[in-house]
């Protein structure tokens, strides 16, 4: 086997998924300690505590103790490489998320115990199935009081139309959480916890074992018992083909806080998910096996070194190796290039690389040539990758910069912030840039864009929300707009690439402009 085949079929690359606060982050940190990439877990839980999660490194995500960005974090763990994309969990999220999503070959999604399948799960379940990514569930929280492992499957299948097959099974929650019955070895494993240093102690006893019944006692023995028996008999068998289409979702119980659990599941997860997955381009699908690199963009963020003013592009690899001062084709700018300080990232701490291979993630330096979706491949070997999608805006703001002297800065960082994906910007026909309305996917995006235009590039800002609620891409190219006739709930604006669009405030005033406007072709997504 050679040595490239050999370092791909290593490579792990997922996406942690949850709903605010059902530990995601924790579960992160957890698996940084078991890959020996940190040496002592912190939390985020505000100004007062000084040691913040490794992947929360925005400092507005340090005050407010969620994850904004999407962090990257690659790690060794036994004989694997792990790269974990970390998205934001914060119910106002971005479209960031999404396309974090797109980079990934797997998910795992955390749910909350006591609360279960929460509104946020539900839209990022949707982005996988797009894709048929696998999808692998980690129940956190057995440690305080929780819903009946029982209704937690069920409100998994009947919400995200996904089957499931616990891999494990709890014994008790709360206080009485006493551990987990692994199904494939017969055996219940009991966990001590020790204050989130590296490994919680893990006993494992028989179900004949007669210490068993002093351990955890005779209810929760009964109890095990009879759930084993109806498990076995009530759920889907294993299947890993189904696991791998993302038909069916292995389930975890567990408590990332406590480390009950954590790293039985990493060790599970990693047998089950495959190495790199074929990517879909114009030329066909490109193997990740193929000596000629390819990679495309799926994240740039502006300014995660202040001193330096930098601008960085992440690219995943989707085939062969990279190699430092390698020269590759930026296919949308047609252009020969070499990518320039090569970095691999753990959040925002960065080491230059010299050489990375398909399923890894990488941070180059751009000069402000990459957009989102961006192709970059070896010379002798053109073709696209197929696009990511840009998902509808559901929040509008007008925005203005306050001092009328800083219009450069203000257009500067408007400008930068929407090309990272962050938000989008709208101009009305015949005005200038001085004055923009912007469009988020989550309402705290506006938020952030206020803070980072303050403090990365001095510019304090005036926001009036706008009542509009959807928006729509014009397809027909040869109207001449003047002759539109729109309601007064509904506004008509050009994005960054010139395409005119329409906002409307209810979907009632979108059927309007359709009858009032006959042959007028309207779209949720922006195709160009």
């Amino acid at each position: 086997m050679s040595d490239l085949v050999k370092e791909i079929e290593r490579r792990r690359t997922f996406a942690i998924i949850s709903h605010p606060d059902a530990g995601k982050t924790t579960l992160t940190e957890k698996f940084l300690l078991y890959g020996g990439a940190i040496a002592l877990a912190g939390t985020v839980k505000g100004k007062k505590n000084s040691r913040h999660a490794v992947s929360d490194w925005m400092e507005i995500e340090k005050q407010r103790g969620i994850s904004v960005t999407s962090s990257v974090l690659q790690f060794n763990y036994n004989d694997y490489c792990i790269n974990i994309l970390d998205t934001p969990g914060h119910q106002d999220f971005s479209e960031d998320t999404y396309r974090t999503l797109m980079a990934a070959d797997s998910a795992v999604m955390v749910i909350d115990a006591s609360k279960g399948v929460e509104n946020q799960t539900r839209k990022l379940f949707k982005v996988c199935v797009m894709r048929n990514i696998p999808i692998f569930t980690f129940i956190n929280k057995m440690d305080r009081e929780s819903k009946n492992p029982f209704d937690l499957l069920d409100e998994i299948e009947k919400e995200l139309g996904i089957k499931t097959y616990p891999v494990n099974w709890p014994v008790g929650s709360g206080k009485e959480f006493k551990g987990v019955f692994d199904r494939n070895k017969r055996k219940m494993i009991a966990f001590k916890g020790n204050g989130g240093q590296h490994e919680a102690e893990a006993v494992e006893y028989s179900l004949d074992d007669p210490q068993l019944e002093e351990i955890i006692g005779t209810e929760l023995k009964n109890t095990l018992s009879e759930d084993i028996e109806l498990i076995e008999g009530a759920s889907e068998d294993f299947n890993l083909e189904a696991v791998q289409k993302g038909k069916l979702s292995p389930v975890f119980f567990g408590s990332a806080l406590t480390n009950f659990g954590v790293e039985p599941f990493l060790e599970d997860f990693l047998k089950m998910t495959t190495s790199p997955l074929p990517r879909v381009s114009d030329a066909g699908e490109i193997n990740p096996f193929d000596p000629d690199f390819s990679a495309f963009v799926f994240k740039i963020q502006a300014n995660m070194n202040k001193a330096h003013r930098d601008r960085i592009t992440f690219l995943r690899i989707c085939s062969g190796k990279f190699e430092r001062d390698m020269e590759v084709l930026h296919v949308q700018g047609e252009k020969k290039m070499k990518l320039s300080q090569p970095q691999q990232l753990m959040a925002q701490e960065r080491e230059i690389i010299s050489e990375a291979y398909a399923g890894d993630i990488i941070g180059v330096f751009d000069p402000g040539i990459f957009s989102i979706g961006d192709t970059i491949c070896s010379p002798n070997k053109k073709f696209k990758f197929a696009g990511i999608p840009t998902f509808a805006p559901e929040h509008f703001a007008r925005v203005r910069q306050k001092d009328t002297l800083k219009r450069k800065q203000f257009v500067k960082g408007t400008t930068q912030i929407a090309q990272e994906g962050a938000i989008q910007i709208f101009q009305e026909p015949n005005t200038g840039l001085e004055e923009v309305i912007v469009g988020v996917v989550g309402a705290l995006q506006f938020e952030v864009l206020e803070y980072r235009l303050k403090n990365e590039y001095n510019v304090d800002i005036i926001r009036e929300s706008l009542p509009y609620q959807y928006i729509r891409w014009i397809e027909n190219e040869d109207l001449d707009i003047k002759t539109l006739s729109l309601s007064s709930e509904t506004k008509l604006v050009q994005d960054f690439k010139g395409n005119y669009l329409l906002l409307f405030a209810s979907e009632w005033n979108i059927k309007w402009a359709l009858e009032r406007n006959k042959g007028l072709i309207l779209s949720e997504f922006n195709k160009n």
